[in-house]
């Protein structure tokens, strides 16, 4: 199994920084938290096993408190529900993500349109 050392580094800080604040946030305690083992988790760290499920990356986000698409996408993975997402309506879902990219949208002004489609949609 090939790592992502990336991946690994990302979360070694993120939970050495929670650490700082809670001295009880240990490896141990979070990767049981998680749902896998410590060993797993410390040899992800040293990115030598690649990145758990898509569902255990959601964990650690929420138990990190940081963003979880930001995680999953570092791991290389997607949240399982996109795809469904997709599924619904995918002639319009593709086009429109096809188009956001042709049109070069970056992360700025889709968070404005996501903010102008849920202030119509409320």
């Amino acid at each position: 199994m090939s790592g992502n050392p990336k991946f690994g580094r990302r979360i070694r800080k993120l939970r050495e920084a929670k650490k700082k604040g809670d001295p009880e946030f240990s490896l141990r305690k979070f990767a049981n938290t998680v749902g896998i083992s410590p060993t797993f988790l410390s040899k992800v760290e040293k990115g030598e096993f690649a990145p758990p499920s898509p569902e255990r990356i959601i964990k650690m986000a929420e138990l990190l408190e940081v963003n979880a698409d930001e995680l999953l996408a570092l791991a290389g993975k997607v949240d399982p529900e996109l795809p469904e997402i997709i599924r619904e309506q995918p002639k319009a879902m593709a086009d429109f993500l096809r188009t956001s990219r042709e049109l070069g949208l970056n992360e700025d002004d889709l968070k404005k349109l996501t903010k102008n489609l849920r202030r119509k949609k409320g």
